[in-house]
């Protein structure tokens, strides 16, 4: 073959001829890191970077490097997969390896990245906390795993951590194994046990002073790429990126043939419609970098920009041989939420993007990005449904839009309903996962129990902790999530992840409190808020600006209550302005973008811009609001 030089540029590829007439691209590995939600996947791609000698001595490097999102920082999670490689000196072939890492996200609302990017690796590595043990998103990334025949290599992570049993907890793995349905192969695992934290790794439980033992475990047990570089080219676009000065950018592994800069492709869409193109730009990933190259052969993840209008799931192949590879799934979604265009009466004074237009425009370009989502028109040309994998990930949409300079309202999330075959209603069920104080523990029984929650097991683990198992319909995990956290004080810890849609059950309770509803426009004043904050808990301070119909505050019995937080105390001359009596207010709950979500009710929306989140009625003129309330009663009798 063409020497083509260090990953792309220069390098030598040995390769190896097979029995089924592939090559072996033995200096190549593409792994990526799977695991539940905060057992340390971008931590241990940090000591992995940092060991394999990617910063410069002396360097100062952030923690968690790889997630570079500003959300992802500041809620601590991995949101979008991303991509780095580092070189290892492999001793038994004598040559520089490279090894394509792939960080994904570990909540399951972003499930549909993992089962995207999966399609570029040959093997994993399952992450699982010593302490914590396969947890709800263990279950769904390693299923997804060994699905696509995936080799797996099991880390033990966070073995120096208090409570942390390796030994029960590579039990517990490998009977999921088993119930997932591994074959003998897939069940005979290798384990490395880590503390990601210090950079430490080994065969058991007992480290060494480096991660040496689990690159060893990579480049032993991942397979290299088994390619055909003389076949017709095929790549299949994985995860879209944008370059200011290069347009869109696709990801993805080259599965045979091989990649020039400047040549003509064509691309195939999710429709199988075909559509000329030309690789204008040619990158592959380096460290942290992507460097460009004029060639990437078979079995690389390569980085083409200039392309058209691509999206995921799209293959790009030859022109004069158009093949395309089996297209990405991923599940459906199980919420919807209705994004309009906010008209209320504060709107167009705080966001830059605020028409239908703008933000039709806006939600269909995610949908190229982001396969696990679903944009639908109504009838309406100022609304939009928008259906995803769960509350959290419309909330980072709504969250990432709202930075963009985008003002907009949004209903309270409902779930989706399935028909079988005989007609029968399924509604979505989640498997939830909650450790919590034995004391708190009767409190939280009640409260699942009463959203048509079914226990499946409880556990004392023997540390001040319960764990216990629920199968509980979608429904009742809408809004509990907040509930949940004041009851257990905020000691507890509760996970979900999709189980499957199931015979819809009965009635679910919505919330128990009502709403305080501002009944005139203007700015809230002390006096107006001391009346109102008797009621319940007030959501505003004093100098805010309101309108009628916007939500205030909480009110502790069911029924919402209309009150005018913006009165004023009418003065005298007998009582000046400057001896007026000292109001003293409770502090107000400051809610977060979750925390106004969860609160919803079916009658009300989120106003959400650059600046606040302002819940309000959906009918803001209170007589109007009275006369629907009353003429709903009397069709209910």
């Amino acid at each position: 073959m063409k020497d083509l030089g260090p990953f792309g540029r220069g390098f030598v590829c040995q390769e190896t001829k097979s029995n089924d007439m592939l090559y072996e691209r033995s200096n190549l590995r593409n792994v990526a890191i799977i695991a539940h939600v905060d057992h340390g996947k971008t931590t241990l791609v940090d000591g992995m970077l940092k060991q394999a000698k990617v910063f410069r001595e002396n360097q100062q490097v952030a923690e968690r490097v790889l997630d570079s999102n500003d959300l992802e920082r500041e809620r601590g999670i991995t949101i979008l997969a991303k991509n780095a490689a580092i070189t290892i000196w492999d001793p038994e072939t004598s040559q520089q390896v490279k090894i394509n890492i792939v960080d994904t996200p570990g909540h399951a609302d972003f499930g549909g990245e993992v089962e995207r990017v999966l399609n570029m690796v040959d093997g994993v590595l399952l992450l699982v906390d010593a302490a914590e043990g396969p947890m709800p998103q263990t279950r769904f990334v390693l299923k997804k795993a060994l699905a696509m025949n995936h080799v797996v290599i099991v880390v033990i992570n966070k073995v120096d951590r208090k409570g942390a049993n390796s030994n029960d907890t590579l039990n517990r793995i490998f009977d999921l194994f088993l119930e997932l349905g591994a074959t003998d192969d897939q069940a005979e695992f290798r384990v490395v046990y880590t503390n990601a934290v210090t950079g430490q790794a080994g065969l058991t439980a007992d480290l060494s002073p480096n991660l040496q033992p689990l690159f060893d475990a990579i480049l032993r047990y991942v397979p290299a790429p088994k390619v055909d570089p003389d076949a017709p080219l095929q790549m299949l676009v994985t995860t879209l990126d944008y370059d200011e000065h290069r347009g869109c950018t696709a990801i993805g592994r080259v599965t045979s043939g091989r990649l020039l800069v400047g040549q003509n492709l064509m691309r195939i869409t999710r429709e199988g419609d075909l559509i000329p193109d030309k690789a204008q730009y040619l990158q592959v990933h380096e460290a942290l970098q992507r460097v460009d190259v004029d060639c990437v052969e078979a079995g690389e993840i390569a980085v083409v920009a200039g392309l058209g209008d691509v999206a995921i799931s799209e293959t790009l192949a030859d022109p004069e041989h158009p093949m395309a590879l089996p297209k990405i799934h991923v599940e459906e979604p199980t919420v919807r939420m209705t994004f309009g265009v906010n008209v209320s009466p504060l709107s167009g004074t705080e966001g830059r993007w605020g028409t239908s237009r703008r933000l039709r425009a806006r939600l269909f370009d995610e949908l190229r990005h982001d396969m696990a989502l679903r944009v639908n028109e109504t009838d309406s040309p100022d609304t939009f449904e928008v259906s995803g994998r769960g509350e959290l990930h419309l909330a980072i949409l709504i969250e990432t839009m709202r930075r963009e300079g985008y003002e907009f309202q949004v209903s309270r999330p409902t779930v989706l309903m399935h028909r079988d075959e005989n007609g029968q209603l399924l509604e979505p069920f989640e498997e939830v996962h909650i450790d919590t104080t034995p004391e708190a523990v009767g409190v939280v029984v009640e409260m699942l129990g009463s959203r048509r929650g079914q226990m499946l097991n409880m556990l004392d683990k023997g540390d001040s902790s319960v764990h216990i198992t629920y199968l509980v319909p979608t429904r009742g995990l809408l809004g509990l999530r907040y509930q949940f956290l004041t009851t257990s004080h905020g000691m507890g810890v509760m996970n979900s992840v999709f189980h499957g849609y199931l015979p819809m059950t009965g009635k679910i309770p919505s919330r128990a409190s009502g709403s305080l509803i501002a009944s005139e426009a203007g700015q809230t004043t002390s006096f107006g808020l001391k009346s109102a904050g008797e009621r319940g808990t007030l959501f505003v301070t004093p100098g805010v600006t309101v309108y009628e119909g916007m939500v205030v505050g909480e009110n502790q019995r069911p029924e919402d209550i209309a009150v005018n937080v913006s009165k004023r105390k009418h003065l005298t001359n007998m009582r000046q302005s400057t001896r007026d009596i000292e109001v003293r207010l409770a502090a107000a709950r400051e809610m977060s973008l979750d925390e106004a979500i969860e609160y919803l009710g079916d009658d009300e929306l989120l106003e959400v811009t650059p600046l606040h989140f302002r819940i309000r009625k959906a009918i803001l003129d209170t007589h109007e609001r009275g006369k629907q309330l009353k003429r709903a009663k009397v069709e209910m009798e």
